[in-house]
């Protein structure tokens, strides 16, 4: 990743921090979740169970390093949580659940303002020898304001569902094969490292699917300064809905990219109002010179309004509130 130095700043973190934090987010208590019995959890579920439903007050979870088997969910009822591991190698939340889209996923986050730090999310289901390929979700983000930072998420099939919602997702890692960034999710992907785990020799994987289903739906995926990276062959995405909108911009693309780029998948024929588009993308996988002929050629000012957090999904500042919690905290 230190390759890629001169693509990694953070276009949050430019953004100003000077607003002040609103008086219902001030900071309320750290919890500790240790496996050695050293803190005041044992495991994360039980301590999302301990917080006061309805929060107004920031509450850090701190979970010290080890692999937590359990699945964790945050109902809608407990916003303002922090989430934060000791690194993504370090911290890990795994559980093996397969078969449901939805009901497998390894963490699910259904609460508005929502922060993880430095943890991985993985579903084992279909890391499993033998196992067949089935949806198996590593994490569901199914709320809005939800941003993560130097986090993974590892699974092979509907590996990260952005399935709802206003997020930012900050160097993290994500890894699948099959439809593995997929949901009607309004995000932005800043500096991530995304690997393509699809077979070469099988039929070609998928890392997008997104969700947006009209004109009027404001969702859409933007890849801005990331990696592509992979053993496998992949799509950089498939119209999940007829008004999918992905774009990746100054994303270096491995080979494992196939030529066309993008898949129609059940609009072959309405391709009119499926966006999807590539900007000033680099490496072997980024030669647009086989992409669909539907591909889109944004304008400038549609593709300036995407790129720019405060324009895309930043309304009212949430994710500079968010980042002077967690300086605090």
């Amino acid at each position: 990743m230190q390759l890629f130095s001169f693509f990694l700043h953070s276009s949050v973190l430019v953004l100003a921090i000077s607003m002040s934090t609103k008086a219902d987010e001030h900071i309320s208590k750290t919890l500790i979740v240790d496996q050695s019995g050293h803190g005041d959890f044992t495991n994360i579920q039980s301590v999302i169970d301990s917080i006061p439903s309805n929060n107004n007050v920031w509450t850090l979870v701190h979970v010290k390093a080890g692999v937590y088997n359990e699945m964790v969910n945050i109902p809608r009822d407990k916003p303002k949580i922090h989430l934060q591991g000791e690194s993504r190698r370090l911290t890990i939340i795994q559980f093996g659940a397969g078969g449901d889209s939805i009901k497998s996923t390894t963490f699910s986050s259904n609460a508005v303002d929502f922060v993880a730090t430095d943890i991985t999310f993985k579903n084992t289901h279909n890391l499993e020898p033998g196992k067949p390929l089935t949806w198996a979700p590593a994490a569901l983000i199914n709320a809005d304001k939800a941003s993560f930072y130097r986090c993974g998420f590892v699974s092979v099939q509907d590996t990260l569902t952005d399935f709802e919602g206003r997020h930012y997702f900050e160097n993290c890692y994500i890894e699948g094969a099959v439809d593995f960034i997929w949901g009607n999710g309004r995000s932005i992907y800043q500096g991530c490292v995304i690997n393509v785990t699809a077979s070469r020799g099988r039929l070609a994987g998928y890392i997008t699917a997104q969700a947006r289903d009209s004109a009027a739906d404001h969702s859409g995926f933007v890849f801005k300064h990331c990696l592509i990276i992979g053993a496998g062959s992949a799509y950089l995405g498939r119209a999940y809905r007829a008004y999918s909108r992905v774009v990746f911009f100054r994303t270096k693309m491995s080979d494992s990219i196939v030529p066309q780029g993008w898949s129609a998948w059940n609009y072959v024929g309405k391709e009119d109002t499926v966006a999807f588009a590539e900007v000033e993308c680099i490496g072997a996988g980024a030669d647009k010179s086989k992409r669909v002929a539907w591909e889109r050629n944004l304008s400038p000012k549609k593709l300036k309004f995407l790129l720019n957090p405060n324009t895309f999904i930043n309304k009212g500042g949430w994710i500079q509130r968010q980042l002077k919690v967690m300086m605090v905290l």
